[in-house]
């Protein structure tokens, strides 16, 4: 609990974003991610993996959407490859700050946006190389959902914008996931896309993000992601 509150006081201090209940929901998942790295770690670099394979050996701007925790995107490797990576996201933790900081990469911008309004201040800007779309598309479902607006209305829209972007655009996202019992029975399925379509994914696997044990003793939450390159 000592770290989570230096995290948060921190973050909370050099936010220009200085909205509390944001910066808490970051260390939730900042100490849901660290509780859970073991199972969150073939997830984690099956997206590394995909963004590497896809990345330009080397470009001007490389921007990452829904940047977060940095434990998902080959952040080294963008770092070397770019010459500024721009991260987009409500907030960044202080300490992601710092591990950022104490491994050198001067060339990151921790740029905070409410991306749920959408992508056309990305439209325009021609020194774009690479839009990455990390992990980020389903939590803007549930933020729509939580606000009571149209949820397929801001999945689609999302899409939409990275399409219109430039650059190459790839796109990683959890696209439904299962209630499983320790038996490996299938108790609950749940469509997180509310039945958009999505263009084909060149990749697919497991995520599991939550454990037995984690929110239940009973079940764990295994997500479904897939891995896409949009077309323009």
């Amino acid at each position: 609990m000592i770290l989570e509150a230096l995290n948060f006081v921190a973050t909370l201090a050099i936010s220009g974003r200085r909205r509390a209940a944001e910066i808490n929901s970051s260390v939730r998942l900042w100490t849901r991610a660290r509780r859970c790295a073991r199972d969150w770690e073939p997830h984690e670099e099956n997206c590394k993996a995909f963004l590497t394979s896809r990345m330009p050996a080397q470009g001007r701007v490389a921007v990452v959407l829904g940047s977060g925790l940095l434990r998902d995107v080959p952040i080294g490797e963008l770092a070397r490859n770019f010459d500024t990576v721009r991260l987009y996201d409500l907030q960044h933790l202080a300490s992601v700050r710092l591990w950022a900081l104490a491994r050198g990469f001067r060339n990151l911008r921790f740029l905070q946006r409410d991306l749920s309004a959408g992508l056309d201040f990305l439209r325009e800007d021609t020194e774009v190389d690479l839009v990455i779309s990390a992990n980020l598309l389903s939590q803007l479902g549930v933020a729509a959902e939580r606000m009571g607006t149209d949820t397929a209305d801001i999945l689609q829209a999302h899409i939409d914008g990275l399409r219109a972007a430039p650059g190459r655009k790839l796109l990683l996202t959890d696209v439904a996931f299962d209630l499983v019992l320790k038996s490996g029975a299938i108790v609950e399925r749940h469509d997180l896309m509310h039945g958009i379509a999505l263009p084909e994914p060149a990749a697919s696997w497991p995520w599991t993000v939550a454990p037995i044990g984690e929110l239940d003793p009973a079940y764990k939450a295994v997500h479904r992601v897939v891995a896409i390159d949009i077309p323009a």
